[in-house]
């Protein structure tokens, strides 16, 4: 291998924000923050929004979808800007 050209491949702790779960994996991102994990080392840090701790595929749990459609969403918020004694 060439030197000083590849990155540097360390362990780096990945923390799922949405399932607060860490996950220890070796990586060559690059982050400013470090974080001390449970087996008393500082490692790099890096927040996810989601992982397969918290993906609905993974985790095999559907999102909740809203029971009313977009249009009656918007009727519903949308209902107060009309006056019925305007005729324009």
């Amino acid at each position: 291998m060439k030197p000083g050209i590849h990155p540097v491949y360390r362990p780096v702790l990945f923390h799922d924000t949405s399932a607060n779960v860490f996950f220890l994996i070796g990586s060559t991102v690059e982050t400013n923050r470090t974080h001390l994990h449970e087996d008393g080392n500082t490692y790099p840090y890096v927040a996810l929004d989601v992982s397969s701790a918290s993906h609905p595929i993974y985790t095999g749990q559907q999102r909740q979808t809203k029971s009313e459609g977009r249009i009656a969403g918007f009727q519903k918020r949308f209902a107060g800007f009309v006056s019925s004694g305007d005729k324009s």
